[in-house]
């Protein structure tokens, strides 16, 4: 399940795209701007993609159940990568034609200051979406910069935000730029252009946002700190003489599949190997919350007298 700061990431940024693509549609219906229409639709698109990534999260939160036994946190990823499928289609390759078509029959731009305003306007909202979306990620990652917050993030309510948004800023500042081409210096091909390299634009983004939600929906591991995490906890442990095996699955935004072998004292008995391994699952739970299910395997012995031949212990 999602942490409830992603939530009020993807509201903030839902409620703001909302307000500046009605602006932006309005502002390009009384200029003929094809920079701001297509700004109008990427807003569209984006405030779309918000409430696919809330839909997203509200089906990832079901619990487990016969027929996912490991829980639906998959789901949200699923739904991520249908909104970078929106992004590419409904936003960078519609703006790449709306760029041709305005290259190919270029028309003056009445009024373009109520467009310079209306970007004016639209980067104070995205900005403010962004900030959001940037301190919920220095909360998580504060050691790190922002693209390898993002690409080491597991959560794309959250990652997914700060591409959008970032998209989102740049591409305003493309739009002042065809806007003042076109409107200020009398070069309506500007307008065009600027449509075009927005859509670029937005093709990358939905690139980045393929290229993480694709590992994620195919089985990649937990964070290399929860991993060093776990190993510590487990070490830490004086009847833990070494680790042989550790791999992770991530289920979900916060939940993580853990599998461990462990060898343990030679000279402790079945009892105490059935002790040792519930307070080393209890030390796991305790300091890791987002280990949802644990998966403890001691190695065969040859001399055990019968007492363990191979204990499996799940939480």
């Amino acid at each position: 399940m999602a942490p409830s700061g992603s939530k009020l990431v993807v509201y903030a940024a839902l409620a703001g795209n909302l307000a500046i693509a009605v602006t932006k549609l309005a502002a390009a219906s009384y200029t003929g701007s094809g920079a701001m229409f297509t700004e109008a639709v990427h807003s569209f698109v984006d405030t779309g993609n918000q409430g696919l990534l809330l839909y997203g999260m509200r089906r990832a939160a079901r619990p487990a159940d016969e027929s996912h036994n490991f829980g639906h946190g998959l789901e949200l990823y699923f739904w991520s990568f249908v909104v970078a499928l929106l992004i590419f289609s409904l936003g960078g390759a519609y703006a790449v034609y709306e760029g041709v078509e305005k290259l190919r029959h270029p028309e003056p731009m009445t009024a373009p200051w109520v467009n310079v305003g209306v970007i004016a306007l639209s980067a104070v909202f995205e900005g403010l979406s962004f900030r959001t979306a940037r301190r919920e990620m220095r909360a998580r990652f504060a050691r790190e910069s922002l693209w390898t917050a993002v690409t080491r993030s597991k959560d794309p309510s959250t990652f997914a935000i700060i591409l959008e948004d970032g998209a989102a800023l740049i591409g305003l500042g493309l739009a002042l730029v065809g806007v003042v081409a076109s409107g200020f210096l009398g070069r309506p091909e500007g307008d065009g252009v600027a449509s075009v390299a927005i859509g670029l634009l937005l093709i990358a983004t939905a690139g980045v946002l393929f290229r993480e939600t694709r590992s994620l929906l195919t089985g990649e591991s937990a964070s290399p700190r929860l991993i060093a995490q776990a190993r510590e906890i487990l070490t830490a442990d004086p009847r833990v003489v070494r680790i042989e095996r550790m791999r992770s699955l991530q289920l979900g935004p916060g939940t993580v599949l853990l599998a461990v072998t462990l060898d343990l004292a030679p000279d402790l008995t079945g009892d105490e190997l059935r002790r040792a391994v519930a307070s080393l699952r209890a030390a796991i739970r305790h300091g890791l919350p987002g280990v949802a299910h644990l998966y403890v395997q001691l190695p065969v012995r040859e001399h055990d007298g019968g007492q363990v031949e191979k204990a499996v212990k799940k939480s």
